[in-house]
């Protein structure tokens, strides 16, 4: 098999559910039969394999397909669609928020998809078809899909609601300085989720308005659910976003209201001892005439009137309002 496909299949017919082989995958996908090709769209042979075996397609998906930046999105061109989906990143050392797109031609007799990294998702459709439980129409292949994507990602979204309404609480019970890191990391997360997510919505909308030939009534419904559900997830991180701000501002408020009570009373102190340190130094100054230097109680008047002042400068400043 040609080294930029992945995978094929035929999804109904006498070998639904079998592997195909490159030369009958092209016979296949030419043919009345339903069959499935999955590309790796950073081999540079895929552009290539897609323009020689599928010549029938519009230029414009043959580019949508192998482009390298994409969002959902989806297009009906005549009996078939271009769809683009994301789904989260499961791969190892990778961010999950760092959706995979899954770029897709569709129509009645053929399905093509392309990604630049592995599908979660997509896999588990190549078990289930070779449990003989897999899709067998090019509707119910677009709504297993969006199904398998969004499970995984719901999950995820729930995880951090829940993360959210941790930091909550601890933003207004147990306010510190290393909570902003988490609130600024999360929110970060929940804005690339969000940025994926809502074209998503958009873009499974349109297939229901498409109304594309291959849709029947059961994928629509399907699909209707999996839009449905991905809007709410949407909404949550929406509401997540929003959240993670109030709480970071409130998290600065409340360090802000500590240093400030912090340098208050740093600026009473000062303003006690100030006055003390200007008579004490006064008195210490080494030169002739210093009244008492001869005086055995003169020390304890000292700390008399300095005792005064200070209790002179708490009335006043407590008349002042300042304590």
């Amino acid at each position: 098999m040609t080294a930029c496909i992945e995978y094929a299949y035929a999804l109904n017919g006498p070998e639904a559910g079998q592997r195909l082989e490159h030369g009958h995958l092209v016979e296949v996908l030419r043919a009345d039969q339903l069959g499935w090709v999955h590309l790796d769209a950073t081999d540079p042979q895929a552009p290539d394999w897609i323009a020689r075996n599928l010549p029938y397609l519009d230029p414009a998906v043959h580019e949508s397909l192998t482009v390298t930046a994409t969002r959902s999105r989806a297009t009906r061109i005549g009996d078939g669609m271009l769809v683009v989906l994301r789904g989260v990143n499961m791969n190892e050392g990778r961010d999950p928020e760092d959706m995979v797109a899954v770029r897709m031609w569709i129509d009645a007799n053929r399905i093509v998809t392309l990604s630049r990294q592995r599908v979660r998702a997509l896999e588990d459709i190549c078990k289930a078809l070779e449990a003989g439980q897999g899709p067998d129409t090019a509707g119910g292949f677009l709504d297993t899909l969006a199904d398998r994507l969004n499970a995984r990602l719901e999950p995820l979204v729930m995880e951090l609601d829940v993360e959210t309404d941790g930091l909550e609480t601890q933003v207004i019970g147990a306010p510190d300085q290393s909570l902003r890191k988490r609130i600024v990391a999360m929110r970060l997360q929940v804005i690339e989720f969000y940025r994926h997510c809502a074209p998503q919505v958009q873009a499974l909308r349109a297939v229901e308005e498409a109304s594309p030939p291959f849709l029947a009534e059961t994928d629509r419904l399907g699909l209707a659910e999996t839009r449905q559900s991905l809007t709410r997830q949407v909404e949550n991180l929406a509401e997540m976003r929003d959240s993670l701000a109030v709480l970071r501002e409130e998290l600065s408020g409340q360090i802000s209201d500590r240093l400030n009570r912090h340098m208050y009373f740093l600026s009473i102190i000062s303003a006690i001892f100030l006055p003390l340190g200007f008579l004490t130094g006064l008195l210490g100054i080494n030169v002739g005439g210093m009244p008492g230097a001869s005086s055995p109680i003169a020390f304890w008047l000292v700390c008399g009137g300095l005792s005064a002042v200070v209790l002179a400068q708490l009335a006043v400043l407590r008349r002042a309002r300042w304590l």
